[in-house]
């Protein structure tokens, strides 16, 4: 019987998982820092990459850069 794919997922590594998709998926969520809205940008590791003062500038940065934004609330 072959794995499915939600069985080889939980078959990786915690050090495999945070890299999985890391090249391809970025995050993007809703920030305020220092009283200034924005949305950071975030690799699939966790990693913040930039931030952007709108949510079309942010989703519009990942996908010039061959990756797919997810938004995260």
């Amino acid at each position: 019987m072959m794995n499915t794919t939600p069985d080889l997922l939980r078959q990786l590594s915690s050090k495999d998982f945070a890299a999985f998709g890391v090249n391809d998926i970025a995050y993007v969520k809703h920030v305020s820092i220092e009283d200034v809205q924005g949305f950071a940008i975030h690799a699939a590791d966790g990693t913040q990459l930039a931030v952007l003062p709108e949510r079309d500038v942010a989703f519009a940065a990942v996908r010039q850069h061959d990756m797919e934004p997810f938004s995260v609330h």
